[in-house]
């Protein structure tokens, strides 16, 4: 559950950053009036990633193993694209994320209430895509979609609490920090959803080496003890792992920490001046980056 804590927290709190920030920026320029229309897109985006969800969920259903199997690890494989997408995106963009949004904010405040929908719709429902699909991943890797949704369900009411507490100025969050650790943490639970997706493409017959075991735990980790469960929930550990799962884990996992805090540690360049007759302090904006 705690792994879909965190993807729900983080991807949640993503969300609510980026809302904070257009609601903010079109308070403080006094076009309040097109409030309804940013709320409007985040229902839809809120739609369409519940609406996904269930496709996901329900439409694989009436496929013969082979079929579902060879599907559920070619999505666990894009989902694992898509989130490190994500984390990558998320440490080279953040401190600058504000003032790219407000941009494009501007520019959807000229084009009208449809333009201001479909920014909303894009920056909300990003998140809601990556979510879904990671989450489904993640519950096709642990056999359970009851704790994953209630750990997501709880991971997103924090994340909403904490966006609302950001944007009235109530909590300040090292959102550098947050990011770099639920980061490092995502990666390594994405190890995990590549090998369990090798995994499926194997037992469909994709992949070679099903029967190819690298190691085997299983007695000292029964598969149906606490710490078992605790593993594969958190960061889906197989105790019976091919050595094609080991090997996509190894060159995924250590390649990839490495370039992450490669890219999080490179300095960032300096934010740009402000315009004349502008200032660089606001009020209740959210603050998107806390130094180190």
């Amino acid at each position: 559950m705690f792994a879909n804590y965190l993807i729900g927290l983080r991807e949640g709190l993503e969300a609510a950053l980026v809302v904070g920030i257009l609601v903010a920026y079109l308070v403080k320029t006094g076009r309040r009036d097109l409030l309804p229309w940013i709320w409007l897109g985040v229902g839809i985006a809120v739609a369409i990633s519940i609406g996904f969800g269930a496709l996901l969920t329900y439409g694989p259903r009436g496929l013969s193993f082979e079929a579902q199997e060879a599907l559920g690890g070619t999505l666990s494989i894009i989902a694992v694209a898509f989130v490190t997408w994500m984390i990558f995106w998320m440490a080279r963009t953040a401190r600058g994320l504000k003032g790219e949004l407000e941009s494009r904010m501007g520019v959807a405040a000229e084009g009208g209430a449809v333009a201001l929908v479909l920014l909303a719709v894009l920056a909300v429902g990003r998140e809601g895509l990556e979510t879904a699909l990671f989450l489904w991943a993640a519950a096709q890797a642990t056999g359970d979609t009851t704790q994953p949704l209630i750990g997501a369900v709880l991971g997103l009411i924090s994340a909403v609490v904490l966006g609302v507490l950001i944007y009235r100025g109530a909590v300040k969050l090292n959102m550098a920090k947050f990011f770099t650790y639920t980061g490092a943490i995502l990666v390594v639970i994405a190890g995990g959803v590549l090998s369990y997706g090798i995994h499926d493409l194997q037992e469909a017959g994709v992949l070679p080496g099903i029967n190819n075991v690298a190691f085997d735990v299983s007695a000292q980790i029964p598969p149906s003890s606490w710490y078992a469960t605790l593993l594969k929930g958190t960061v889906n550990f197989n105790p019976t792992t091919t050595w094609l799962q080991l090997i996509a884990w190894v060159l995924y996992v250590f390649p990839v920490l490495y370039l992450f805090f490669r890219t999080v540690r490179k300095p960032m360049s300096a934010a740009p001046t402000a315009p004349a007759g502008e200032s660089n302090t606001t009020t209740n904006q959210p603050q998107i980056v806390g130094g180190p």
